[in-house]
C-alpha cells in the first residue's frame, strides 16, 4: 500500500504543478472542489423520495476517484507523506465508520465544508459500501491521473479542450482503454497515455 499511496501523491503533485508551478502557496479551495464533488456523487447514489432512484457503482466510483484526487491535495498541503498516509489509511479501512451512505456522505462533506479537512476514517466508510477496495482506487486514480494531464496537455485550462470527442465523454474512452491494459504494470500511466492520445488522434479531435 506504502508503494502505491507514494505514486498516487507523486501523480497528484505532478499534475498540480501542471495546472500551476507555485501551487502550494495559490490557496487553492481544494475543500470546495470536495464538497462540490460530494453533492455530484450523492445525486448519483439517489436521495429523492419523490421518484425512483438506482445507484450505478461506476458513477458512484468515478466520483469518489474524483474526490480522492482532491483529497490527496490537500493531505499533500497538510505535510502528509506515504508512510504516514498509508499507516493512517489501512487504520481507516480496517474499522471504517458505520452508516448510512447519504449520512456518512454529509458527515465527509461537513467536515470538508465548514473544517476544510479531508477525513480519511469517512472516506474509507464510502469506498467500502460500493465496494472500492484499495487496489481498485489505486489503478482507478491513476488512470483518471492520466486523463487530467492529458486534458491539461490538450488546452482545458485555457478552454481548448472538449470533453466529448468521438461521440463520446473522455471518461467511457479512458476506462475502455484503461480495461484493455495492465493496471499492475509500472509502465501503466505512459502506455494509457499514448492509447488515449492515440485514439484522440485517430477521432479527428487533434
Amino acid at each position: 500500500m506504502e508503494t502505491a499511496l507514494a505514486s498516487m501523491l507523486a501523480l497528484q503533485e505532478e499534475i498540480n504543478r501542471s495546472v500551476h508551478p507555485d501551487w502550494r502557496s495559490q490557496a487553492f479551495p481544494w475543500y470546495r472542489a470536495v464538497w462540490i464533488e460530494c453533492a455530484e456523487l450523492l445525486d448519483q447514489y439517489g436521495w429523492k423520495w419523490w421518484k425512483r432512484q438506482e445507484a450505478d457503482r461506476e458513477h458512484l466510483v468515478l466520483e469518489l476517484v474524483d474526490i480522492w484526487h482532491f483529497g490527496l491535495s490537500m493531505l499533500l498541503l497538510a505535510g502528509y507523506d506515504a508512510p504516514r498516509l498509508a499507516r493512517e489509511l489501512a487504520e481507516a479501512l480496517r474499522d471504517p465508520p458505520a452508516g448510512e451512505f447519504p449520512d456518512l456522505l454529509e458527515r465527509f462533506a461537513g467536515r470538508a465544508l465548514v473544517e476544510r479537512t479531508f477525513d480519511l476514517p469517512l472516506f474509507a466508510a464510502l469506498a467500502r459500501a460500493v465496494g472500492l477496495e484499495f487496489s481498485e482506487l489505486h489503478r482507478r486514480y491513476v488512470a483518471k491521473n492520466v486523463l487530467n494531464r492529458f486534458r491539461q496537455d490538450h488546452g482545458y485550462a485555457e478552454g481548448r479542450y472538449r470533453k466529448e470527442w468521438g461521440g463520446r465523454e473522455d471518461n467511457a474512452h479512458l476506462l475502455e482503454l484503461a480495461c484493455a491494459l495492465d493496471g499492475d504494470d509500472p509502465a501503466f500511466p505512459e502506455r494509457l497515455y499514448a492509447a488515449l492520445a492515440e485514439r484522440y488522434r485517430a477521432q479527428g479531435a487533434a
